[in-house]
């Protein structure tokens, strides 16, 4: 079972999410990589070092989710750009405002920290209130970040980084 380790909130400038969004979790995941899709965003950003400049824990592959009542779930794959950034051919994108995060980093076997339930609770026991946009959806997301996630420990465990919009 996966813990959260880390619970913290940090301040984000405005930016752009790049991607698809899809009807629910299925296994995108595996045509994004087949298809050099992260590639393309990473080009149209100038490389994640632009994305590294602004927000020091982006550059990550994203796994977007937005829960609002009375609306259907949205699940999107992409990526955080700098605000502005042009959007390749084929993509959708989501502007965000300048806003504060509120993460936890979730510590475990790979298939294990995809359970984010606890989640949304640490981040408001630790005094971290979630953000709601215009319709009232909140928004969430796993972080996917190098090395943190994609190298295990000696004991075979990642960090994945959960983040809410926070207010």
């Amino acid at each position: 079972m996966a813990e959260i380790i880390k619970v913290f909130r940090e301040e984000v400038p405005a930016m752009r999410f790049i991607g698809k969004k899809y009807p629910d979790f299925g296994g995108w995941w595996g045509e994004w990589f087949a298809n050099g899709w992260f590639d393309k965003i990473e080009a149209a950003m100038g490389g994640t070092d632009s994305i590294l400049k602004i927000w020091k824990n982006g550059g990550g592959y994203v796994g977007m989710e937005r829960r609002c009542p009375d609306k259907p779930f949205e699940y999107w794959i992409g990526m955080f750009t700098p605000a502005g950034t042009a959007v390749p051919d084929g993509f959708a994108f989501i502007d965000f405002p300048a806003a504060a995060l509120g993460t936890c980093w979730l510590y475990g076997k790979e298939k294990e920290v995809h359970n984010t339930k606890g989640c949304a609770d640490e981040l408001q026991k630790s005094g971290i209130k979630l953000w709601k946009d215009s319709d009232g959806g909140v928004w969430s997301f796993e972080n996917c970040l190098c090395p943190r996630f994609t190298t295990p420990d000696e004991k075979g465990n990642i960090i994945l980084d959960y983040c809410y919009y926070a207010e």
